[in-house]
């Protein structure tokens, strides 16, 4: 293991490339107005808009993670066989995708229609979380990225494989089974 493992590292920021049906918060013209961008900005990480990417998508290019964005309410408005078209093509190009689904409320209407969308996309490499508001949605989004970012994954990775060391370390049945085995000999 490295000097570096378990040591702090400076704050984690990203470049995050958004929809730019994002920028656009019902209407307001301005991209600020948006929360998921505004949250990401004040956090100091860039955000920049694409029209090119998935309508109501969030893409962490340095953590290879894509989020797809989309409101129950909105999906059980405009219905199930057009938003699978839109999930479809975008579980596609993403390898590593999600679904996040917001509801301020999860009742049975909404876990019925998560349910329904878990189901057509069995099998695919596509997840889905569901969500209260936009400042959950972005702390799931950073937590997620953050985790999957290069330096992070090493770093998570020695910290696992420390902790790991110390459990078995102190681990009864580990003493027990050395014990058993200095008998043995």
């Amino acid at each position: 293991m490295s000097e570096s493992c378990g040591q702090e590292q400076t704050r984690w920021m990203t470049t995050v490339v958004m929809s730019a049906a994002l920028q656009y918060q019902h209407g307001v013209d301005n991209y600020s107005d948006h929360e998921i961008s505004t949250v990401l900005q004040r956090q100091q990480h860039r955000v920049r808009y694409s029209e090119s990417v998935e309508s109501g998508s969030v893409i962490f290019p340095l953590s290879g993670i894509a989020f797809i964005l989309s409101d129950t309410q909105d999906l059980l408005r405009t219905g199930e066989e057009e938003f699978s078209k839109r999930i479809q093509k975008f579980i596609n190009i993403h390898r590593n995708s999600f679904l996040v689904l917001s509801a301020a409320l999860h009742g049975p209407e909404e876990w019925n229609v998560m349910f329904r969308i878990q189901r057509r996309f069995l099998g695919s490499n596509l997840r889905v979380i569901p969500v209260h508001n936009p400042a959950e949605t972005v702390k799931l989004m950073l937590t997620m990225a953050k985790m999957t970012s290069k330096p992070q994954v090493y770093d998570t990775r020695c910290k696992m494989e420390m902790t790991k060391a110390q459990i078995i370390e102190k681990s009864p049945v580990w003493k027990m089974l050395q014990e058993y085995q200095s008998h043995c000999n």
